[in-house]
């Protein structure tokens, strides 16, 4: 959620963040009128309450003849405590659905507009010009024996997928390549679990212009995450952490899951687009004056598992319309996909500032010792997806694949060659 304080001395900049995503401004008065009733049915409240309190006291020093009096006026009072306790119960209800209505504010300089829109930052390597006609990664796969398609749509249905043999073991090795680089870099690894509550879910903002997307248990009331960002997220909910020492990084190992509601007939051939994949997600608790320094330090990170990969890639800055609802900017690093003569994306890294730590009550002590509402970052360092760029760039003329040198000690050899 957005800082209520920054809503209230800036509402035109929110207005214009809600207009830059393609969101309805008419929200921040609707937020803002929920806000004002809210607090004035918590001080009507804190008025009768303390009327009530000051009346009980009379009570006590009333003469027989005044106390009747002032016993009935006490009833009459608090029947009107308990009416404004349940008017601003109303208000806390009507205030907490505006404020969850209203996506966070995007950081100055991100792009205006929709997916089209962004703006490309950098690009990294050529495109490998090929003297045969490249295959695509599925065609690849099914010679090399390393994705079976058709039997994970036998087994689960469409796109779901078997990875086998080298293609089990070249996933493995770049989960675990990402773990290493991970753990190097400062963070702690973690497996964390993939069903979770409620109100976990919707403190990361996936239960609102994504809830489309996500696995739901009903009988469970639990939640399948589609990025252990969640999870990760949620680690330190209701907590007040101790960040005297600079951020608190996680690395989180998981299968994500997604129903990809909205794309059928979008990417169905092979696993660029699937329900189920592996990912190993950076997630980061900081200071709000860290946030900025800190996603250009998740990037870099990001930018040395590709260099790893040997994949050329562009980064690009994310446009206002095609953020999350809990992202303030968002860089993307896509890989050269040679079969679709495109790039795709391979990474993403979102500065989320104050937005889900303030759902989900992690907070940290400032200077004074005084809680303040920490920011969250994530950012991916490997995923499946991946393994479709390194098939299609490292292709060779007679149907091989080379693997790049850092996977080689995880797969076992460096070629993939057809059976």
């Amino acid at each position: 959620m957005i800082d209520l304080r920054f809503l209230r001395d800036n509402p035109d900049a929110v207005r214009a963040s809600q207009r830059a995503r393609g969101e309805d401004p008419s929200l921040v008065d609707a937020l803002l009128k929920a806000d004002a009733a809210r607090r004035a049915a918590v001080a009507t409240g804190d008025q009768l309450r303390a009327e009530h309190k000051a009346l009980g006291k009379l009570v006590g020093k009333a003469s027989p003849q005044e106390r009747s009096a002032l016993l009935g006026r006490a009833q009459e009072m608090s029947q009107q405590v308990k009416a404004a306790e349940v008017a601003q119960t109303a208000a806390d209800a009507d205030l907490d659905a505006a404020h969850r209505a209203i996506s966070n504010v995007v950081q100055e300089g991100a792009p205006s507009g929709g997916e089209a829109d962004f703006v490309l930052l950098e690009t990294v390597g050529t495109p490998r010009e090929f003297d045969f006609e490249p295959k695509d990664h599925l065609d690849l796969s099914e010679s090399l024996g390393i994705i079976d398609m058709e039997r994970g749509a036998k087994v689960s249905g469409s796109r779901f997928y078997f990875l086998t043999g080298y293609g089990a073991l070249l996933q493995l090795g770049l989960l675990q390549l990402a773990a290493q680089r991970a753990v190097a870099n400062g963070f702690t690894m973690m497996i964390p679990p993939v069903l979770v509550r409620p109100e976990i879910m919707a403190g990361t903002g996936f239960l609102g212009q994504h809830s489309a997307e996500v696995y739901h248990l009903a009988d469970d009331d639990l939640y399948l995450v589609g990025t252990s960002e969640v999870p990760m997220a949620g680690y330190h909910s209701e907590e007040i952490l101790d960040l005297s020492a600079g951020p608190k990084r996680y690395a989180g190992w998981s299968s994500c899951f997604r129903r990809e509601a909205g794309s059928y007939g979008k990417d169905t051939r092979g696993i660029i687009r699937v329900h189920q994949f592996d990912k190993v997600e950076m997630f980061v608790f900081t200071t709000p004056d860290q946030a900025d320094a800190e996603h250009r330090r998740l990037l870099a990170w990001e930018r040395e598992m590709l260099a790893a990969v040997e994949v050329p890639y562009r980064i690009i800055d994310i446009a206002a319309g095609d953020l999350g609802s809990s992202a303030a900017r968002k860089f993307d690093c896509e890989g050269w996909v040679p079969s679709q003569n495109t790039y795709r994306e391979l990474t993403s890294t979102s500065n989320c500032t104050t937005f889900q730590a303030r759902r989900l009550s992690v907070r940290y002590r400032d200077e004074h010792g005084k809680p303040q509402i920490a920011a969250t970052l994530n950012g991916t360092l490997a995923t499946t997806r991946w393994i479709v760029a390194i098939l299609e760039n490292h292709q060779q003329a007679d149907g091989s694949v080379r693997v790049p040198e850092a996977l080689v000690p995880f797969v076992g050899t460096d070629v993939l060659r057809p059976q």
